[in-house]
């Protein structure tokens, strides 16, 4: 006997895939991850296991499907799967957002943010992993800190899980989840967006950015003229966006003063990652960008690049979703006051279910990751166990990871 839904589900996929232009290509199981090994993964990141729990195995896929270029044409991506080995009758799915990531590789290392989607998945969650446009596997070039791209990508991806969900005959729950971290939590967010503006038919159960660059034009520009951690960020975002909004001309000395001009494209080629292009470009950020681009975004509200960080700004709408931002008030990578510009703006919006966590003062931003995503896992268990009020999780695990904070 056919469920009545089926019809239903099947035109809205076929529907999708016309309009969207979407397709899996590929998928490739890579690893199966027994309690034992992820026993071993969590020791190796410091990742209690009394505070994460481990319910279940995980089979880890890699996934190669269609996209779209920021001008609409085709293009590969790729990304990660997490798929729980579980008895039980639907899992709920979850999207993962990584972080900024110039280098290109693939690795299968539970390791910093895949052990993040390995320690959803170890309880029950079905992680997807988008790697995101020109990273992976990817076709082109990363469009870093492009909202419409990471959206498409996270979308995209999800799409492609659900035709392969259908190959591998598994079933899947009505809940979806949206976190990231660093550009992952900027990211995260621009899926949250794109999906109820663009696909309301895909309900999302609760979504928790994490110390994401969410106003790009206000709080985080700030950076860019101070002795900064990553001065490797700024040379990256402008590459993306002259890339998609043609703030000059494609010589990078249009762009960067010398001897940066040609130092900077021989960096940015992915054979090297943030924290080695750092130590080839100044401390202030600014240094390495032409002087008249610095004049006009100082003076010209119409200058392109700012008009760009505006369109990729975050914090000016309204989630009709729970919603919970996780900060660090140490962090100096990305600002604290992203996350409390957008709570407060999405809150003069209309939000109702929205909520703002402070994860620890003194902690930076490298460290912050592995407590954000303890506090959001917790934060969504209570959604998967049933609750509709956004519980902030086991006393006594929120407990035991102030006390590892206090002493670590």
């Amino acid at each position: 006997m056919i469920h009545k839904n089926f019809f239903g589900t099947l035109l809205f996929f076929l529907s999708i895939s016309a309009s969207y232009s979407q397709e899996l290509i590929s998928y490739t199981k890579v690893s199966s991850l027994n309690k034992s090994d992820l026993k071993k993964a969590w020791t190796a990141n410091g990742m209690p296991e009394f505070i994460v729990n481990i319910s279940n195995p995980i089979d880890l896929y890699e996934i190669i499907y269609t996209t779209k270029w920021h001008d609409g044409t085709k293009i590969n991506a790729s990304g990660l799967y997490f798929l729980p080995v579980t008895n039980t009758a639907s899992i709920p799915q979850l999207i993962y957002h990584h972080g900024t990531q110039i280098k290109i590789e693939r690795s299968f290392d539970i390791y910093r943010e895949k052990a993040i989607c390995a320690g959803f998945s170890a309880d029950g969650y079905a992680v997807i992993m988008p790697d995101y446009i020109g990273l992976g596997k990817g076709d082109k070039s990363h469009l870093y800190q492009h909202s419409n791209s990471e959206a498409d990508a996270a979308i995209d991806m999800y799409f492609a899980v659900q035709q392969l969900n259908e190959k591998l005959n598994q079933k899947t729950s009505e809940q979806l989840y949206l976190t990231g971290y660093s550009q992952g939590g900027h990211a995260c967010l621009a899926t949250h967006k794109k999906l109820q503006e663009t696909f309301p038919e895909i309900k999302i159960t609760a979504s928790s950015p994490m110390s994401g660059s969410y106003d790009m034009s206000g709080a985080q520009s700030s950076v860019m003229f101070s002795p900064f951690p990553d001065p490797s960020y700024l040379p990256y975002l402008l590459m993306s966006y002259n890339e998609v909004y043609k703030i000059t001309d494609d010589d990078p000395s249009s762009l960067f003063i010398a001897p940066y001009d040609t130092i900077i494209p021989k960096l940015y080629t992915g054979k090297l990652d943030l924290f080695q292009i750092n130590d080839y470009l100044p401390e202030i950020p600014v240094d390495v960008v032409q002087p008249y681009l610095v004049d006009e975004y100082l003076n010209n509200p119409n200058f392109k690049f700012k008009l760009a960080l505006e369109e990729n700004n975050l914090i000016d709408w309204k989630t009709d979703v729970p919603t919970q931002f996780c900060y660090c008030v140490g962090d100096k990578r990305v600002l604290k006051e992203n996350s409390i510009t957008a709570f407060n703006m999405m809150k003069e919006n209309g939000s109702k279910q929205l909520y703002l966590r402070k994860v620890g003062n003194q902690i930076d931003h490298i460290t912050c990751a592995g407590y954000a995503f303890v506090y959001t896992k917790l934060w969504f268990d209570g959604y998967k166990k049933g609750s509709t009020s956004g519980r902030k999780g086991h006393l006594l695990k929120r407990l035991a990871l102030s006390l590892k904070k206090a002493i670590s």
